[in-house]
């Protein structure tokens, strides 16, 4: 069986994602612990956390930042 696919997020202030997925569930995401290094580092600027998207598939960020969509969805509450 597939996992669920990412069809909305929408960013938070506290650099969390609220995800609906295409099964009708809505999780939270924490993205925290990715914020570090050069590359996901970018998404402490929270203007630019915010520009998140949905791909049809999984989330990405302008620059190419995205992440694991199994822990999209197996790690939100």
């Amino acid at each position: 069986m597939l996992r669920p696919t990412v069809i909305k997020v929408i960013p938070q202030n506290d650099f969390s994602l609220l995800l609906e997925f295409d099964n009708g569930e809505n999780k939270k995401f924490d993205v925290t612990p990715y914020i570090k290094g050069s590359w996901f580092g970018k998404l402490k600027e929270l203007s630019y956390f915010k520009c998140v998207r949905t791909n049809g598939f999984n989330i990405e960020w302008p620059d190419g930042q995205d992440i694991c969509p199994d822990d999209l969805y197996f790690c939100s509450k």
